[in-house]
């Protein structure tokens, strides 16, 4: 234990003595070390965590990683099991070598409980911005791969970037990390700081201080390239993220154009939430009610926390959808001779979907909505936009339907009871 506590005491002198150099020349050495495999091993893959078993290795290899660095206390599980791996709108992706979990990242969209760094920063001037939000969290290499160079790392941060941009419909990524680290998401990755001070104590991380940072991926190609284009294979992060293909990853099968990817059945809550840990049981009263608003399936709510009513009806929450879309389509006005609106739809129910539009719309205007819900599922139906917000950067109309057709009416059927992302593909 000595011999530990006085190599992380050395590490952390050298980490102190390394950040008193000028920035640029940080940069430069940070940049240096960069050595990325154009043809990873075939025995490192990377894939959603799905099951009981991937799920597992991730939270401990999570969990390790955090109580040495000071991050979390050590709990009695072993694992590092947090509110938003719960939520369907959180996606684990994990790495493995030869079957067994090496590494894991977690992907957190905006859902019933926010993001958990915007307990400690300002998230509006990304919000003013165009594009959805996602925080990067719970990072995590095996320690038999963290002396390799980066041969677990970087691949994976490519298959995040890859799966966040694809499939996760993503434009922003956010992320808390300690200050000792944020140097590496400046200098390789184009993050750029939230704030320029240093929050003192970070709660989710165990009151260790943090730096906030995000990254608009519209603009991460033109990055990388300014500053590693030309350089030897090795080096340049722009070939390796964004012209590389690699065999490695494991993409997700979607029957529809769905951004999510949710895993969590009754049993994998009941195991994770109730058995291995205590997180239900930790939960204030409006949570409870937020969980028990998104997982409103008679066979959820068995294994979540029972709400405690005192006598009255709690206040009504609205129901979240479980699944977000992002399904191209067009709107024709009738009797209209003009070019159809472009839409892309966000949002469903039977009777109605939310779409972001090219042009203006009309309110009470109808016409004949086609929309492609899925690679081979096509919708068409008469509708009418009856509301419209507007920000300084897009119009998002309400539409309301008609008549739904029988491929409309197959998907809102698929997305209200589907419980996973696997039953949704094949729905």
């Amino acid at each position: 234990m000595k011999k530990f506590s006085l190599r992380r005491y050395l590490h952390q002198q050298v980490r102190n003595l390394f950040s008193l150099l000028p920035r640029p020349i940080r940069f430069r050495v940070f940049r240096s070390m960069v050595d990325c495999d154009p043809a990873p091993d075939p025995r490192l893959t990377f894939k959603i965590a799905d099951t009981k078993e991937e799920l597992e290795a991730c939270f401990r290899i999570l969990h390790d990683a955090y109580v040495g660095s000071g991050f979390m206390k050590p709990d009695p599980s072993g694992m590092r099991v947090t509110i938003y791996h719960a939520l369907p709108t959180t996606t684990t992706l994990c790495a493995k070598w030869d079957g067994q979990v090496v590494g894991t990242v977690s992907i957190i969209r905006e859902g019933v409980f926010g993001f958990p760094l915007q307990s400690a920063f300002d998230l509006a001037p990304v919000r003013e911005k165009e594009g959805s939000i996602a925080e990067i969290s719970a990072l995590a290499v095996h320690p038999s791969f963290r002396k390799t160079g980066g041969i677990v790392l970087f691949p994976m941060m490519k298959y995040l970037y890859e799966y966040c941009v694809k499939y996760f419909d993503t434009r922003h990524m956010v992320i808390a990390v300690n200050p000792d680290r944020i140097d590496l998401y400046e200098s390789l990755l184009a993050f750029r700081r939230l704030q320029a001070q240093v929050v003192d104590r970070y709660d989710f991380a165990n009151g260790a201080p943090a730096v906030g940072a995000t990254l608009d991926l519209h603009y991460f190609p033109e990055a990388l390239d300014r500053t590693f284009g030309g350089k030897p294979v090795r080096k340049n992060l722009h070939e390796f993220f964004i012209r590389l293909c690699l065999p490695n990853f494991a993409i997700p099968r979607r029957r529809y154009h769905t951004t999510n990817d949710p895993v969590m059945t009754p049993e994998l809550l009941d195991h994770f939430f109730n058995r291995a840990t205590h997180v239900f049981a930790t939960l204030d009263e409006r949570k409870k009610r937020l969980l028990h608003s998104i997982y409103h399936e008679r066979e959820y709510q068995r294994v979540l926390p029972p709400l405690v009513i005192n006598g009255r009806l709690p206040h009504p929450l609205r129901q979240h959808q479980r699944f977000s879309l992002k399904c191209p389509g067009l709107f024709e006005v009738r009797g209209s001779d003009g070019r159809p609106v472009g839409l892309q739809v966000i949002e469903v129910s039977l009777q109605g979907f939310k779409a972001r539009a090219d042009r203006p719309i009309a309110l009470q205007e109808t016409g004949v909505a086609k929309i492609e819900l899925g690679s081979e599922e096509r919708s068409m139906f008469d509708a009418q936009a009856v509301r419209v917000e507007t920000s300084e950067v897009a119009s998002f109309y309400g539409f309301r339907i008609v008549a739904p057709d029988a491929a409309w009416r197959r998907c809102v059927l698929a997305l209200e009871h589907g419980q996973t992302h696997v039953d949704l593909a094949a729905a």
